[in-house]
């Protein structure tokens, strides 16, 4: 499986940005996926996690409330919708699978996307 993450760029302190991820297999239908995020100088942290279906999700208490993380299986896609970014945001963001069941924990997860970069500044 092959993923790739795009959207990311500059945007201001409490704005929106939408970042997708797609893959290269209808596998990733199947599979939950996940948006983990590593900041300039700190090691990658989780973000948010999505089952397959879309019908559980898990939030980092740092971006629950702001973010939402969504599917589109048709596509092969996901979708992290940012809104009301702060500074602390600003990170590389990673996309990722998994098989079976959603995880806050990198080290479960099979396939990586190669990052988007995000940076929240005015």
């Amino acid at each position: 499986v092959q993923l790739q993450a795009f959207g990311g760029g500059l945007v201001q302190p409490g704005g929106p940005l939408r970042l997708s991820c797609a893959a290269s297999t209808r596998t990733f239908s199947t599979s939950a996926r996940a948006w983990f995020r590593q900041a300039p100088g700190k090691e990658r942290e989780f973000v948010a996690a999505i089952k397959w279906n879309g019908g559980t999700t898990l939030y980092a208490d740092s971006v629950k409330g702001r973010f939402t993380i969504s599917v589109d299986n048709p596509r092969n896609s996901i979708y992290l919708q940012m809104d009301s970014v702060k500074p602390e945001d600003t990170a590389v963001y990673y996309c990722a699978t998994k098989s079976l069941y959603i995880s806050t924990r990198q080290d479960e997860y099979d396939y990586w996307g190669q990052g988007t970069l995000v940076t929240v500044s005015s």
